[in-house]
C-alpha cells in the first residue's frame, strides 16, 4: 500500500522530502519505506542541518589512520604498531525521559562502535549537564544517569576514568548525556563497516530484536516537550552481560579472517547497518526479516527495520566461512543467523515470507549519497546585547573574600564529584593510574607496552554561550593543556556538537561559529577532528541549552615515567603560574554563581598565547624542572590551589598581585594558564626555560596543612577539603 504525505510527515519527514523520495524511487514509497527514509533523513543519522560546515573541520593529519566519517569511529596511530580507536555521542532525549537506560545504552552503544572496529575499549569517559541542584528532577535524572552509567560500564568491564558534570538551569528539562569510549587495537587489524562479494552471507548476530527505540532516531531529532515522555518506546533496554560476550565474540571472529565486514546496529537499527554498510561497498543486499531473531511475536517490518534493540551486530562473511563463524558464536551463547547475501545491484530489497515489503537504492538513504542537505539561515543572537553591556567596573570587590572562596568550592560546578565517581568501578583492567595521583587528564596504561594514553572530555558552555568561536577554541585548549599538563601530547579530537533548533538563526549562529572555533584551535594545536556526532533539537518549551561542543581528546605519553601530577609533594616548592595574570572575573563561576550575573564576555583568551603555553610546560615537565602541574580553569587560581594542596596534604603562602583586583586573581578564569610547583634549587633554571613566556611566582607550598593569603590565616586544608568533597552529596541529600 502507498504512503501519504500525511504518514510521511507525521515519521518527520517535510514534504519537499517526500516528493524527493518519490523521485529516487520513481513511484510513490510504501509505509515501510518512508519508515526507513523517516530515519536515515533524521537529523541524528543524516546530519542535513549540519554536513555542509562539518566538512570544513580539519580531518587529516599524520597520525590519522583513517579520515573523519570514514568508520564507526576514529582511529589514530599512536607508535609501537598500535592505534588508539575513540569516539564520542550524545544520548540526550533518552536520558530526558528514562536516566537510568538512557545513559546505560548510551555507554554500551559507544562501547560497540569501538569493538566493531576490532579494538579492545579499555577506557570509558564522559560528560553530563543538569538543571539546578535544587530542583527534585535534577537530582532523580542525575541519579538516574549515574547510576545507568555505573551500572553498565561496571558489569561491561570497561573503567570509567575521566568526565565531567556541569549544573545550569538550561538543562532543567534537557540534559545532557555524552558518552566515550577509548579501544587499542594493533594497525592493520581493523574491521571495516563494509559489504561486497555478490553471494557473501549476511548475518546478524547478538540479541534478539525488540520493540524497544523504535523510531530513536527521529525521537532524537525533535524538541524535548511535555508529551516526550509518552515516546518510552524510544528509548532503547540494555544488558551488559549480552555486551560482554558479544565484545568476546565479535573479536574472536575477526581473528579467523572469514569477515568481509561488521556494523554495529545503532540508530536506526537494521536499516541503517544494511545500508550504510551496502552504500559503502556499492553493493546491495536481500534481506529476509522473517529470519531475524524477535523478542515479540508478530512484529511489523518497519517495526524491525527501525528497532535499536541494543546488544546487535550485522556481518557479512566470505561465502564457506558460515561454519566456523557460526562455531563461534555459538560458544558464548549468542544468536548467529543468516538472513540474507550481498547482491550486485545496489537496491536493498527486504522479504517477509517472500513477499518483498521494501526495495530501495542504498546510496540513496545514506550520508553522503541521497539524503538531503540543507543551508540554514543564521543570526547574531540578541542577548549578545546584554554581554556587551557589561562593565567589569561595576562589580566590587567583596570584603571577606575567604568567605566567598569557601562558598566558591562548594559550588556543584566546582566541588568534588566524588558522589559521582564513587558509583563507577574506575580500576577493572588495571589500567588507570590515578591511584600513583590523579592528572589534569585520565593517563591509562597500555597492557604490554610502553606506552600510555591521556584522555579528556573538556566544554565550559557558558564560554561558548558568551562567545561560540571564542568558547569553542576554549574547549578544544583546554582539553590539550589537560593533556599537555598530564605529561602527554595531544594527537586528535571527536566531539559532541550539542545544540538547540537548527531551523532557530540565533542556535544556527552558535553553531556555525563554534566549528569556526574548532577549526582554528584544532589547526593551531594539530589536533584534527577524526568525527563524532552532533545532537540538535536539545531544548525545551522554555528554550535551547547552553550551545555545548564537548571535545573529547586523546594524547599519548611514550612512557608512563612522563606522567605528571596535580598535586603539591614538597615544603617549600616555589608555586608558579606559567602564563599571564589577567584582571578578568568574565564569565567566571564566581561572577555567574556567587554575583549573580548571568551576561558576561567570555574570559581573556589568545590562541597564540595557549600555542606557547602549552609547549613551555610540555617542555618543563619533559626535562623535569616541575614537580606538579594543574590548568587553572573553573574556579580560577584558588580552586586550582586547593586541589593541588588536598591531594598530599600540603598548605601554601600566596600572595595577590596589587596590580590586579583580588577576586579576579583568586577567582578570575582566564584562560592559558597553568599552576605548577618548582623545587627552589633549580628555579633559576626553570625560569630561563621559560624563554619569553610570561609567568608571575606566587608562593610556596607549605609543610602544615594551612592556607595564608596575603599573610591572612585562611584556615586548614583538611577543613576545605572536607567541605570540597561532600558538597554535592549533601545537595543530593
Amino acid at each position: 500500500m502507498q504512503a501519504t504525505l500525511e504518514q510521511a510527515v507525521k515519521l518527520g519527514l517535510r514534504e519537499e522530502e517526500f516528493e524527493q523520495i518519490k523521485q529516487i524511487l520513481g513511484r510513490t514509497p510504501n509505509f515501510n519505506e518512508v519508515a526507513m527514509y523517516s530515519v536515515m533523513w533524521s537529523e541524528h543519522c543524516s546530519y542535513k542541518n549540519s554536513i555542509k560546515w562539518l566538512k570544513t573541520l580539519p580531518r587529516e593529519g599524520e597520525k590519522l589512520l583513517v579520515k573523519a566519517g570514514e568508520e564507526n569511529a576514529g582511529l589514530v596511530d599512536i607508535g609501537d604498531g598500535l592505534g588508539c580507536v575513540f569516539k564520542i555521542e550524545s544520548h540526550n532525549h533518552p536520558s530526558a525521559i528514562e536516566p537510568f537506560q538512557g545513559a546505560a545504552t548510551g555507554v554500551g552503544g559507544i562501547h560497540r562502535d569501538i569493538f566493531t572496529m576490532g579494538a579492545m575499549p579499555i577506557a570509558s569517559l564522559n560528560s553530563l549537564r543538569f538543571g539546578n541542584m535544587d530542583h527534585p528532577k535534577t537530582k532523580w535524572l542525575l541519579k538516574g544517569v549515574v547510576k545507568g552509567i555505573g551500572h553498565y560500564g561496571n558489569c561491561f568491564g570497561v573503567p570509567t576514568v575521566a568526565g565531567e558534570v556541569y549544573f545550569e538551569n538550561c538543562y532543567q528539562t534537557n540534559p545532557l548525556v555524552n558518552a566515550m569510549s577509548v579501544g587499542i587495537v594493533k594497525v592493520g587489524e581493523t574491521v571495516s563497516a563494509t559489504s561486497h562479494g555478490a553471494g557473501n552471507p549476511v548475518f546478524i548476530v547478538g540479541a534478539s530484536t525488540g520493540k524497544d527505540g523504535i523510531g530513536g532516531a527521529s525521537f532524537a531529532s525533535a524538541d524535548i516537550t511535555e508529551d516526550s515522555a509518552e515516546q518510552l518506546p524510544s528509548v532503547q533496554v540494555g544488558d551488559p552481560f549480552e555486551e560482554k560476550k558479544l565484545l568476546e565474540a565479535c573479536l574472536e571472529v575477526i581473528k579467523t579472517g572469514a569477515l568481509i565486514g561488521m556494523q554495529d546496529m545503532g540508530a536506526a537499527g537494521i536499516t541503517c547497518s544494511t545500508s550504510e554498510m551496502s552504500a559503502k561497498g556499492e553493493h546491495g543486499m536481500i534481506i529476509h526479516l522473517d529470519k531475524v531473531p524477535t523478542r515479540q511475536h508478530n512484529m511489523k517490518a518497519w517495526e524491525m527495520l527501525l528497532s535499536e534493540s541494543q546488544e546487535r551486530m550485522l556481518i557479512v562473511i566470505k561465502k564457506g566461512r558460515e561454519a566456523e563463524v557460526q562455531k563461534i558464536f555459538d560458544k558464548w551463547d549468542i544468536h548467529c543467523v543468516e538472513i540474507g547475501e550481498v547482491t550486485k545491484e545496489p537496491n536493498l530489497k527486504y522479504y517477509v515470507h517472500g513477499e518483498l515489503v521494501a526495495d530501495v537504492p542504498a546510496e540513496s538513504l545514506v550520508l553522503g549519497g541521497g539524503a538531503p542537505v540543507y543551508t540554514r539561515e543564521f543570526s547574531e543572537p540578541k542577548y549578545f546585547e546584554a554581554i556587551k553591556k557589561f562593565k567589569q567596573q561595576d562589580i566590587t570587590v567583596p570584603g571577606d573574600l575567604r568567605a566567598i572562596a569557601y562558598e566558591l568550592i562548594q559550588l556543584p560546578n566546582i566541588a568534588s564529584k566524588r558522589w559521582v565517581y564513587e558509583q563507577y568501578d574506575s580500576m577493572v583492567g588495571a589500567g588507570n593510574t590515578h591511584t600513583n595521583g590523579p592528572s589534569d587528564a585520565a593517563v591509562i596504561r597500555i597492557h604490554g607496552a610502553k606506552k600510555a594514553l591521556a584522555v579528556t572530555t573538556d566544554c565550559n558552555s557558558r564560554y561558548v554561550y558568551a562567545d561560540p568561536y571564542k568558547g569553542t577554541m576554549i574547549a578544544v585548549s583546554e582539553a590539550a593543556r589537560n593533556i599537555v599538563c598530564s605529561g602527554g601530547s595531544p594527537v586528535a579530537i571527536t566531539n559532541c556538537l550539542n545544540f538547540g533548533n537548527p531551523y532557530n538563526p540565533e542556535v544556527y549562529y552558535q553553531f556555525v561559529n563554534a566549528i569556526k572555533g574548532m577549526t582554528a584551535a584544532c589547526n593551531k594545536l594539530g589536533t584534527p577532528v577524526t568525527g563524532g556526532n552532533v545532537s540538535f533539537y536539545n531544548q525545551s518549551e522554555e528554550g535551547p541549552v547552553y550551545p555545548t561542543p564537548t571535545i573529547g581528546m586523546v594524547g599519548v605519553l611514550d612512557s608512563l615515567e612522563q606522567k605528571m601530577t596535580i598535586g603539591f609533594k614538597n615544603a617549600g616548592d616555589i608555586i608558579y603560574v606559567i602564563g599571564t595574570m589577567t584582571d578578568d572575573i568574565n564569565c567566571s563561576e564566581y561572577l555567574h554563581h556567587i554575583r549573580g550575573v548571568a551576561h558576561s564576555p567570555a574570559p581573556h583568551f589568545d590562541l597564540e598565547e595557549e600555542y606557547n603555553v602549552q609547549h613551555a610546560t610540555a617542555r618543563v615537565i619533559s626535562e623535569k624542572l616541575i614537580n606538579s602541574a594543574h590548568d587553572i580553569s573553573e574556579g580560577g587560581l584558588f580552586a586550582c590551589l586547593l586541589e593541588s594542596a588536598m591531594v598530599h596534604g600540603f598548605g601554601f603562602h600566596v600572595a595577590t598581585d596589587a596590580n590586579i583586583r583580588k577576586d579576579a586573581f583568586l577567582f578570575g578564569e582566564g584562560q592559558s594558564r597553568v599552576l605548577v610547583s618548582v623545587n627552589p634549587h633549580i628555579h633559576a633554571v626553570f625560569e630561563a626555560e621559560l624563554k619569553g613566556i610570561p609567568f608571575a611566582k606566587i608562593g610556596t607550598v607549605n609543610a602544615i596543612e594551612q592556607m595564608t593569603i596575603d599573610d591572612h590565616n585562611w584556615g586548614y586544608i583538611s577543613d576545605w577539603k572536607e567541605a570540597y568533597d561532600t558538597a554535592l552529596g549533601k545537595l543530593m541529600q
